[in-house]
């Protein structure tokens, strides 16, 4: 193998311009860790944040930086001494295995050739899924989280997904109905037949209703950030509300409503952020083969256009994700 890779950097903060594919040092895993030969990663809200510079108190400003929090590959060497790698007995990742998983909350530089990481971010994707088309797919963990674990959503009650196009809440409608709920998606106008062909009974244009108009639901998922104080007040006696985001231009008034939530008035609104393990993909495989969820690919992009990848979601639209593929080529030397 050569001992440099192709990978996505940056030299300073701004738009998807200054992004620009490089020559950086190929890692090696460490004991405990594994190399993976990255195939495929998609485009997450929270890259675009950092690119920008608006999470700089937790990327630093030292560049030049990377890009890229989720992947999907192909196991290709394991740390020193190990045959086998894995978070429990039983589940050792092996060389050759096909894999998904993500590198942290703030730890980005998967939009790259290879990347190391720990056994326990990481799953194995299911057989006959395209690595590629199986890259929309690692954002999915947080709407299990959400749907299951923060909101316990159960058969027969009414969900509400906000963003329901997007990577996570087209995940989220598919799986409010495998749950058994009455799905209300809330998207654009031109996005309204893809959340229904995703299972929401009711897709309505978030920019010609009113919330008020919406009735009430036992379960709220909100992608957007905005507006939270409002769909609260949606929340039938008993119902939970969960949040993934938080209003870009005002993050510390949210961070303050969201504690406050917790202590006054009816329904306190959960939030948090990403961060799967082992079971989560597990899980996640599950539904993928039970057939109750499948990839959403809006695009897919080249490495080298992954300027083009980000620019296309900040312009708002998409219908599930924007995927990066990585091109195999000759790059081993073969």
């Amino acid at each position: 193998m050569s001992q440099t890779m192709k990978a996505v950097l940056f030299d300073r903060f701004g738009g998807p311009e200054v992004l620009y594919v490089g020559q950086v040092p190929r890692p090696e895993p460490a004991s405990g860790e594994v190399l993976v030969r990255v195939r495929a990663l998609s485009v997450n809200g929270g890259e675009l944040t950092a690119r920008s510079g608006r999470a700089a108190l937790l990327t630093g400003r030292k560049f030049p930086q990377r890009i890229g929090l989720d992947f999907t590959g192909e196991v290709v060497a394991l740390g020193p001494g190990e045959s086998g790698v894995g978070p429990e007995p039983g589940t050792a990742i092996r060389i050759g295995d096909r894999v998904w998983g993500v590198l942290g909350r703030t730890a980005f530089g998967s939009a790259a050739e290879y990347v190391t990481v720990r056994p326990d971010r990481l799953g194995r994707v299911p057989d006959g899924l395209d690595l590629v088309a199986a890259a929309a797919l690692p954002v999915g963990t947080t709407a299990i989280t959400a749907l299951r674990d923060k909101a316990a959503l159960r058969s027969g009650e009414r969900l509400l997904v906000r963003g329901a196009a997007g990577g996570v809440g087209n995940v989220a409608v598919q799986l409010g109905r495998a749950r058994g709920a009455e799905v209300t998606a809330l998207a654009r106008a031109a996005n309204l037949d893809f959340v229904r062909e995703l299972g929401a009974q009711h897709a309505v244009d978030h920019r010609t209703v009113r919330p008020d108009d919406l009735g009430r639901f036992d379960v709220v998922l909100d992608t957007v950030g905005t507006g939270l104080r409002t769909y609260r007040r949606l929340l039938k006696p008993g119902g939970r509300m969960v949040t993934i985001a938080l209003d870009p231009s005002r993050p510390a008034a949210s961070l303050g409503y969201l504690a406050a939530s917790a202590v006054h008035g009816r329904g306190r609104v959960r939030f948090f952020s990403g961060n799967p393990r082992y079971q989560l993909f597990h899980d996640l495989a599950h539904y993928v083969e039970n057939g109750r969820l499948r990839p959403a690919v809006d695009t897919v992009f080249p490495l080298e256009k992954i300027g083009d990848a980000h620019r296309a979601l900040e312009a708002g639209g998409v219908r599930g994700k924007y995927v990066v593929r990585i091109d195999q080529g000759s790059r081993d030397g073969t």
